[in-house]
């Protein structure tokens, strides 16, 4: 297993504190992988998403001046190809925690009020006919 910028490599998480997790990369190197860096998704305990011994796939992000690694496992995921993915791309999928969008809920007021408008033309016509109000010459 070649270390290089980029590279996407397996390692096992060694240690856990609050502000990231240790990563043996093998061959006597490990890096660390910031607590910004393990989910697309705010991370406010990474022991809750973490555990020491797990391996996991990281990406070699760099490489800085004391010789240590930074890494990535959000990049490294990013990375996985299409193909590998066994999840297909749905563009109507919407996390549970995500807000909906300013135009999906106009779109859901627009129709609750056709709706609501509907049913009130609906019941005052029962109780005026239309002719009720006509002249009779």
């Amino acid at each position: 297993m070649r270390l290089e910028l980029g590279a996407v490599v397996e390692g096992k998480i060694t240690g856990i504190t609050k502000f990231g997790a240790f990563v043996d990369l093998g061959e006597g190197k490990s890096g660390l992988v910031h607590i910004s860096e393990v989910s697309n998704f705010f991370v406010k305990e990474i022991s809750k998403h973490l555990k020491e011994g797990q391996i996991v796939k990281v990406k070699i992000i760099k490489l800085n001046d004391k010789g240590k690694y930074e890494l990535s496992i959000k990049q490294a995921s990013e990375e996985i190809l299409p193909s590998q993915k066994k999840v297909q791309k749905n563009d109507n999928f919407k996390p549970k925690n995500q807000a909906p969008s300013f135009e999906d809920m106009i779109n859901k007021f627009k129709k609750l009020s056709d709706e609501k408008l509907s049913d009130f033309k609906k019941k005052t016509e029962v109780r005026r006919p239309r002719n009720a109000y006509k002249s009779n010459n």
